[in-house]
């Protein structure tokens, strides 16, 4: 049983699947709520705060990566660990996902089992930045402030998605250190989670759009860095 009794929002237009997933996860504990849509999602999520919310990806109306967009914005959920569910195997819509500030994906169906491992998994990784000494370090133009999850870049505040700032911290941790892809994904991700070096690659791209190209170098066939002279 769960003993932490963490909050999670499961929205999915299919009242079949909430019923699924809400019996599953009810008991282990975890207190559920439920929407339909992505309008009714980003209300229940900024009402109740859930440590977890799992987004299906197909919805009518607003859909599943759009809700994500919109969810990623609000300042109150930066530390809400967000996954998909989906149907769909492509790579395509884990990339859309992950670029819309997603954590990670659930393909459905999904068994009983390795759903309730699968959440564990994501709520474990989401005390990663809560266990994090509380400090602020600055590197050229940028500050990083591990107590309030936040960087800021010439003086302006960048709230970035949570997995974007566990990335950063980790790697500016020992900079001019060259970090492998196993040690990123095994620190940021868990080693229960299996997701491909595309995720890393998809976080690194959005930290230069936001930060700059010159903090992080790529070393191939190795991994990354965080570089500041």
């Amino acid at each position: 049983m769960s003993i932490q009794n963490n909050t999670i929002l499961l929205v999915d237009d299919d009242s079949d699947t909430l019923e699924f997933l809400t019996y599953n996860l009810e008991k282990e504990d975890y207190i559920v709520h439920t929407a339909s849509n992505g309008y009714e999602a980003i209300k229940q999520a900024v009402k109740i705060i859930p440590d977890l919310i799992i987004l299906d990806v197909m919805m009518p109306g607003m859909d599943g990566v759009e809700t994500c967009t919109e969810l990623r914005n609000i300042m109150e959920l930066k530390n809400t660990v967000i996954s998909f569910l989906t149907a769909r195997g492509e790579d395509y819509s884990h990339v859309v996902g992950l670029e819309a500030g997603a954590d990670d994906y659930i393909v459905k169906p999904i068994k009983p089992k390795i759903l309730v491992s699968k959440v564990k998994s994501l709520l474990r990784r989401n005390a990663v930045g809560k266990t994090e000494d509380s400090q602020i370090q600055q590197f050229g133009n940028i500050i990083i402030n591990r107590e309030r999850y936040l960087v800021v870049k010439d003086g302006t505040d960048i709230v970035l998605p949570r997995k974007e700032f566990e990335l950063i911290s980790y790697l500016s941790s020992n900079p001019g250190k060259v970090f492998t892809r196993d040690d990123i994904l095994k620190t940021i991700w868990g080693e229960d989670v299996i997701v491909g070096d595309r995720t890393i690659d998809v976080h690194i791209r959005k930290l230069r759009e936001k930060l700059g190209n010159e903090y992080f170098k790529t070393i191939k066939g190795v991994g990354y860095k965080f570089e500041y002279e």
